[in-house]
């Protein structure tokens, strides 16, 4: 993923700021958004990501990036205040040495190191003016969640699609902000494993003639940004290019076995 942060701090040293959690909420029974006051935070572009690490008392350190959850803005730049927050959701991997601490572990008043922001590609900025087509697999709808919201705290009235990929209702991230909605965003979810009932469309994953049903046809131009595990990225990707999108308007974050 590239090293870039958000405007002028490209090309910039990132450097590690103290987070101290604030706030915890369950998303599902594996996932957790946890709420971070950051002071000296210089803001972040929706997409981004940041590198938290974990320092045990004799020393021993480890470190993982997660996806930005909050909408993307400028931070307060300083060290007064309170900080800007920064708002991550994390998927435990049961087997993981990060996200177990952060998942179940940790609780509000508890100190972690962030660095970043990270990666200047995988973005969007509410100056874009073209349609938006979304397409996430499990917890790859974070970073996506971020371009949402972020969309809705500048009244952009850009289009957005959302295509939403997970194994059945019970795995969904953000349920009820999403299922509230916001005028110009449209949300369908697609079930690999259990579907509810009355659900036409049986449980199977993301097909061609999804992405044809519920994204936007190649000529208007879409930005596509497609996020999840390796596997439903690269599947996703070469169907949506295979639509007749251009390479260059299809851009991709995926995630793999780290860990945790």
């Amino acid at each position: 993923m590239a090293g870039a942060a958000v405007p002028g701090r490209l090309g910039g040293r990132l450097r590690w700021h103290a987070a101290e959690l604030l706030e915890r909420r369950a998303e599902s029974a594996t996932a957790v958004t946890l709420v971070f006051r950051v002071p000296g935070w210089p803001g972040h572009l929706a997409g981004q990501h940041v590198d938290v690490r974990l320092t045990a008392e004799d020393g021993y350190s480890t470190q993982r990036g997660y996806s930005i959850a909050s909408a993307g803005g400028a931070g307060d730049g300083g060290g007064d205040g309170d900080g800007e927050r920064v708002e991550l959701t994390v998927q435990r991997v049961a087997d993981g040495e990060v996200s177990p601490y952060l998942a179940d572990t940790m609780m509000p008043g508890d100190l972690v190191e962030f660095r970043g922001p990270v990666g200047g590609w995988f973005v969007w900025r509410p100056e874009q003016a073209e349609p938006v087509l979304l397409v996430a697999g499990g917890s790859g709808l974070v970073p996506l969640m971020s371009m949402i919201r972020t969309r809705r705290a500048a009244e952009s009235r850009v289009p957005f699609r959302l295509l939403y990929s997970v194994r059945g209702p019970d795995d969904r991230l953000y349920a009820s902000e999403l299922r509230q909605g916001s005028p110009g965003l449209d949300v369908t979810h697609l079930y690999t494993r259990r579907a509810p009932d009355g659900r036409g469309r049986p449980p199977g994953r993301l097909t061609a003639e999804d992405l044809v049903r519920h994204g936007w046809p190649a000529d208007f131009e879409p930005s596509c940004y497609v996020c999840g595990p390796t596997g439903f990225v690269e599947r996703a990707a070469a169907y949506l290019v295979m639509l007749g999108h251009a390479p260059e308007r299809v851009r991709t974050e995926r995630f793999g076995p780290s860990g945790g």
